[in-house]
Order: C-alpha cells, then sequence, then structure tokens
C-alpha cells in the first residue's frame, strides 16, 4: 500500500473520533519535565490540532524540575512530606518565579500556529489568569506544609467561556485565596480537580514512560476496579491521579509518553492507541444489532470473505438477518460481531442453534473478546431453550475446539440444516452441547 493510500485510509479511520470530540473538553496535564523535552514542540504543535479541529482544551503544567533545580542554584533545600512539597516563605517566592517564567513560554509556545501549514499565521489564543481558588493544606502527621495548598474553588463559567470563544485555557499550579495569599498546588491534583469540575469527556496525563507495565507485559486499558489493584505493584503518580479522576466522574483518562512523537494523536484517534487507558464505566458493550449497524458488520466480515473463511453475504440478505446478530462495540465502534440462527425441526421447534459469521477487526484479536462473545451467546441461546450449537468452519476449527467444541460431521446436523449443506465448502462441522 502507498504512502498515500496509508495515509487516506487513516484519516478515514480517524474522522468518526474526530467528530466525536468536537465540543468536548479535554483536560491535559504537562510535567515540567515534558516541557523541557525534544518532543514538547510536536506536543505543541498536536495540541495545537486538536483546537482546530473543534476540541476544547485546558492544558494544566507542573513545575517540579524546573523548582527543584532552582532551589538547588539558590543553596535551598528542598522538603517533602511523601510526595507533597513543604512550601515556606523562601521556596514559594522561588516557585512563583519559575512557574511565572513556565506561564509565558507555554503561552509563547502555543502562540505560533500550526509551521508549515495554512495554520502557520493563525495565532491560537491562550487564556490564562487567577482561575483558581485555593486553601491550605495545613498540617498533615504533624508537618505543617505551610504555603502548599489545595483547590478549594475553580471559575467554571469563565473557562467555559473561554472555551466556547475557541481559547486554550492554561492553567498554572499556583492559586489565590481569600485573603489574597498564594498558594503552590500540585499540578496532578490540580489536573483531575479541572476534569471533575468542567465536566470533561477525557483526562490526558503526559509522563516519561508509555503504556503502564505489569509484569513485564504491557497494558492498554484497565477498569477503575483493575487500576486499583495494581497501585501496589506499580508506583505511579499519574495512575493515581486517573483512579482519582474517573472515580470523581471523568469518563476516560489516559496515560501517555511526553517523549514519543505522535503519542497524544494515535491515542484519540485510532483504535489501537498509544497509552494506557483508565475507564470509569464499561466502554466496551455487547449488544443486539440493529438495521443502521449493517455498514459496520460488513466492514468486519469483508476482509474474511475475500479470504474465503467466510461465505459472502450480500448487504441485502445481511440486512434482512440483521436480528440474529450480535456486536461488541468499543467506545462506540463496532470490533466484533457473531450470528445465532435458530434450527427448527419439521413441526417447527427450536432444536438447536448454528453460530455464524464471527468476525473479529484484528486489532482487538487475542484480547479475549472472541469468547466473551461466544460466551454471550451461548447464554442467549439458553434463554432461547437451546442446548446445543453447531458451527460450520473452514479454517478456524481449533479455536472453536478451544472454546469447548467438538468435532462431528454433516450427519450430526438437524436434518432441516443437513439439506443446506455445501459439499463443494466442505466445511468443518463442530458441534457443542450446552448445560441446561
Amino acid at each position: 500500500m502507498s504512502d498515500d493510500n496509508a495515509s487516506l485510509n487513516w484519516f478515514r479511520h480517524a474522522a468518526p473520533y474526530i467528530n466525536d470530540l468536537r465540543g468536548r473538553t479535554l483536560v491535559i496535564g504537562l510535567p515540567g519535565d515534558a516541557l523541557e523535552h525534544a518532543n514538547f514542540r510536536n506536543l505543541v504543535h498536536d495540541l495545537t490540532l486538536l483546537v482546530s479541529l473543534g476540541a476544547r482544551l485546558v492544558v494544566v503544567h507542573g513545575a517540579r524540575a524546573q523548582i527543584n533545580r532552582a532551589l538547588a542554584e539558590r543553596g535551598i533545600a528542598n522538603q517533602f512530606h511523601g510526595n507533597t512539597r513543604v512550601t515556606d516563605r523562601e521556596t514559594l517566592e522561588v516557585i512563583k518565579a519559575a512557574v511565572g517564567k513556565l506561564r509565558f513560554e507555554l503561552e509563547a509556545a502555543f502562540s505560533q500556529g500550526l509551521p508549515d501549514s495554512p495554520m502557520a499565521r493563525s495565532a491560537l489564543k491562550v487564556v490564562s489568569g487567577n482561575f483558581i481558588t485555593a486553601r491550605p493544606i495545613g498540617v498533615l502527621d504533624g508537618v505543617d506544609l505551610r504555603w502548599t495548598g489545595t483547590v478549594r474553588r475553580m471559575e467554571v463559567k469563565t473557562i467555559q467561556h473561554a472555551l466556547e470563544q475557541g481559547a486554550l485555557v492554561l492553567l498554572s499550579p499556583l492559586g489565590t485565596s481569600l485573603t489574597g495569599e498564594l498558594f503552590n498546588l500540585n499540578y496532578l491534583d490540580l489536573a483531575s480537580e479541572a476534569a471533575r469540575a468542567l465536566q470533561a469527556e477525557k483526562l490526558v496525563l503526559f509522563r516519561e514512560a508509555p503504556q503502564l507495565s505489569i509484569d513485564g507485559e504491557r497494558v492498554t486499558e484497565l477498569s477503575i476496579v483493575q487500576a486499583e489493584q495494581i497501585t501496589s505493584r506499580v508506583d505511579s503518580a499519574a495512575l493515581r491521579c486517573a483512579i482519582a479522576a474517573c472515580n470523581a466522574g471523568t469518563p476516560r483518562t489516559h496515560l501517555l509518553s511526553y517523549a514519543q512523537n505522535g503519542a497524544l494523536i494515535q491515542e484519540l484517534f485510532r483504535r489501537e492507541g498509544a497509552g494506557t487507558m483508565i475507564y470509569r464505566d464499561s466502554y466496551e458493550v455487547i449488544r443486539r444489532a440493529r438495521i443502521t449497524d449493517v455498514g459496520g458488520i460488513l466492514g468486519l466480515i469483508r476482509p474474511l470473505e475475500t479470504q474465503g473463511i467466510l461465505v459472502r453475504r450480500p448487504r441485502e440478505k445481511l440486512e434482512a438477518e440483521i436480528d440474529h446478530f450480535t456486536l461488541v462495540e468499543v467506545d462506540g465502534t463496532p470490533v466484533a460481531c457473531a450470528a445465532l440462527y435458530p434450527i427448527h425441526d419439521e413441526q417447527g421447534q427450536v432444536v438447536a442453534a448454528e453460530l455464524a459469521c464471527v468476525a473479529i477487526h484484528p486489532d482487538f484479536r487475542g484480547s479475549g473478546r472472541g469468547a466473551k462473545l461466544l460466551r454471550h451467546l451461548e447464554r442467549q441461546a439458553g434463554v432461547l431453550g437451546i442446548n446445543e450449537l453447531f458451527v460450520l468452519t473452514t479454517q478456524t476449527e481449533h479455536w472453536f475446539i478451544e472454546q469447548g467444541f467438538n468435532p462431528a460431521t454433516a450427519k450430526d446436523l438437524p436434518a432441516s440444516r443437513q439439506s443446506l449443506y455445501n459439499i463443494q465448502r466442505n466445511s468443518r462441522v463442530l458441534r457443542k452441547r450446552l448445560h441446561p
């Protein structure tokens, strides 16, 4: 496939995701390290591109690396209680200078437009200001954290108004109190609170590492429950923030690497993504197909028909039989399908069922979704009083055997189905008895 065709296919597949993100609010968390990385310029371009596509962006930045360096240059010792900085008056002055410098540098970076494109001179509006009211954390475990604070209130209406005007909102990790004091904030806590208060569709947290790794295996997606179960084995402030955000109502949180060029675009606009997603509710559903799903099902089964794995079904036939189909959907996109056809005897009684048209998108094979779909169809058959399933296959016999099917012959098929058996196709027949 040529590069032009590959780009065209990518854009076509990305179109539904682009449409879905238009008008949605995304909160982006950037650690101080990311702002100094060689890939930061590319990340700025990608964020600017998202705004141009209609996404509403709130960028929250950290500054720990810059603050630590500035303190060291002045001979001031870092003070932490666990992972929380103890901010005395002297440290606060250094923080104000470091954060202020970063804020202006970020505003300048986002004001360049999109170089080498028609938007090169179209500067992105960046809005920042005193959007955060803070309060002191106070004393923890006997340690007074002084001018280290937490979010008390966020100027949601003001931020939303700026987003509606097409601006990118920039939040720095400082907040003012009702008494006019300034407090040092943890940028991850600020990002999580911003996602909650603004009812963001997604919270994207950048860190140096790409996907989470558990026992050497990279993980692309976790439910809240699964994420909470691994916190004892994975020491990650970003993961803890992701869990907190999802528990507070944010549907999806994504952990990405700021060192990987294009990670944000790949995560948002491609099915396989580039990082680890923590999701609040099940973003994967299994449901009966509807007539509007015909196009999605055709997209799944056509490649397998071309390879001779599945019997070709005209669109008209698929539309007529749509009630027999079940889909697995991930974020609204069909990724697997199968059909269950009841088999009747001469008296019209249902005596068994045929499982057919099992198809899984290549990006989602090997993830257990096929087995999950099969279990769902077995339960569906049980509700109909069916206690025996048949499947006819030419190339996937072993997979069905792994799922509990046993070899059979065409003579084992119910009489009404035997008459339809295609001898030329010479399909293997498998059967599975279901427990009543």
